[in-house]
């Protein structure tokens, strides 16, 4: 049958697995959240600026 120690890979390849999962989730919010607020940043900046030349 299987012993302990094959378990012990399968769980850390399934570990390993799991955490670059939630890590790229992570990462790809953070992103979206970083090119969002620089969006909006710009917008606000060309919106002061237009309103200074009036």
């Amino acid at each position: 049958m299987f012993e302990f120690s094959q378990y012990l890979g399968f769980l850390l390849f399934l570990t390993i697995l799991t955490i670059g999962f939630w890590l790229m989730f992570f990462l790809v919010g953070f992103l979206q959240y970083w090119v969002g607020g620089a969006l909006w940043e710009r917008y606000k900046a060309k919106k002061a600026k237009k309103q200074e030349s009036l």
